[in-house]
């Protein structure tokens, strides 16, 4: 109990549900929202594809994240720690190791971010000057994904990130989250609006919504469907164990994790009807990743009127989604400096944001980033996924875990929910790390 007063004392705790909610959607809508899944979405079937990803989205939001909500909670401290109190349940040792992977993927990725944001970044600030839509947009990216080729943008996104995180749990996360993901959604759906008038634009909401039945026989539209919910809510064994370390012991955490799951699914689908009917106003490829982001959608912007503020509208809440997902990534690294190491918050942020900016310094050059990402997302980040659900369900057992469940909640979680965790969840954890290896990244 002295680890959960310290943790509590030395970081607060979150002061509103919908603070914590908006943290956590804020961790959880990030590049994948916006680049990923609009795409995905019309090439397995359209609305087909929705029913299928909304099915599994209720799911994890359920079972994975309120598990993962309840643990933190449970053990108020971050994944070593909470693997830790885990095991030590059982008699057994090894759980500080354990939980270090989840740790280590949430840093790897933070490490990429870093480099993704800075991007965003140089975006946002060449969208307020004209320097972007006046320069092709293939040759205005290259110029940052070289060797060191956008050091002070990477630089500033980590500065900003420390800057964020050294205000506490109340006064730094849930601040920011609170301004950040409502102008988010707000700038997005201004957007979408303004997207929804452009002629030719009807093509890309039939390559949304236009259901496609005969992709649901397909295997790879329920791989996909599956995966991209799964990492969608960050369900990654780290990161929502440390905001569910900082939430009221009040707090109903079913609820709370399916309000996070069902605004993280607006906030994509808000993506995907702002960029893809753009895109196929004009005719282009609505490819996912980077090239959409930084290459193909810099070319609309060129020919809309006023395509300078929609422009710097669309990065800017960009920005936003990346730098909430980033806070989380660093806090929870620090969390562990701090509980592990007994360091100061101060000093476990600046070594965080020192490691974070110089790995990343290295791997500024595109192909080596990339080649980052995949280790990172195909291998680390879904076996502390597995990791985190088997410890969670199997090695802490059902009825710890439901206890945290069940508290705040006037009804009871019903017999169907510790089925389909132990059971539907833990199997589909570890079905998404062997299919994430299979095709090579499915989130």
């Amino acid at each position: 109990m002295s680890q959960k007063k310290q943790s509590m004392g030395q970081n607060g705790q979150f002061g509103s549900r919908i603070g914590f909610i908006l943290a956590s959607v804020g961790s959880a809508v990030g590049m994948g929202n916006i680049w990923m899944f609009p795409y995905r979405v019309g090439q397995y079937g359209g609305a087909a594809f929705l029913l299928v990803y909304f099915g599994f989205i209720f799911l994890f939001g359920m079972v994975g994240l309120s598990g993962e909500f309840a643990f933190g909670r449970l053990t108020r401290t971050g994944p070593i720690g909470s693997y830790e109190y885990a095991l030590k349940t059982r008699g057994k040792k090894g759980g500080a190791f354990l939980g270090s992977i989840p740790l280590i993927g949430s840093c790897g990725i933070a490490i990429g971010y870093a480099i993704i944001v800075g991007w965003v970044l140089k975006y946002l600030f060449g969208s307020l000057t004209g320097a972007m839509l006046a320069t092709e947009s293939t040759e205005y990216f290259s110029q940052l994904t070289g060797h060191f080729g956008s050091v002070p943008w990477h630089l500033l996104v980590v500065i900003l990130t420390m800057v964020v995180l050294s205000g506490g749990v109340s006064k730094g996360i849930e601040k920011v989250n609170s301004i950040m993901m409502p102008a988010f959604f707000i700038l997005f759906l201004l957007i979408a609006i303004r997207v929804f008038f452009l002629p030719g634009a009807s093509e890309g909401y039939r390559y949304l919504l236009i259901p496609q039945w005969e992709y649901l026989s397909k295997p790879e539209t329920w791989v996909m469907a599956m995966g991209q919910a799964f990492f969608s809510l960050s369900v990654t064994g780290s990161g929502m164990i440390i905001y569910g370390s900082y939430l009221d012991s009040k707090e109903n955490i079913p609820k709370a994790a399916m309000t996070t799951a069902l605004l993280d699914t607006m906030a994509a689908l808000l993506a995907g009807f702002a960029v893809i009917p753009a895109v196929f106003a004009f005719g282009m490829d609505p490819s996912s990743g980077p090239p959409l982001l930084f290459i193909t959608l810099p070319k609309v912007f060129a020919q809309i009127p006023a395509g300078g503020l929609v422009a710097a509208m669309f990065f800017l809440s960009v920005l936003f989604a990346g730098v909430t997902s980033m806070v989380n990534m660093f806090e929870v690294c620090a969390e562990a400096l701090q509980s592990q190491l007994k360091l100061s918050r101060k000093t476990a942020i600046l070594l965080v944001g020192g490691v974070v900016f110089l790995v990343g310094l290295f791997i500024e050059y595109e192909p080596y980033m990339s080649k980052w990402m995949d280790i990172i997302t195909i291998y680390v980040v879904p076996f502390g996924a597995v990791l985190c659900a088997v410890i969670i369900y199997w090695v802490l057992g059902f009825d710890k875990i439901s206890k945290e469940l069940n508290a705040g909640r006037e009804k009871p979680i019903g017999r169907f929910f510790k089925f389909a965790a132990k059971y539907i969840y833990v199997f589909l954890a570890v079905l998404v790390f062997i299919m994430s290896i299979v095709y090579k990244g499915i989130g």
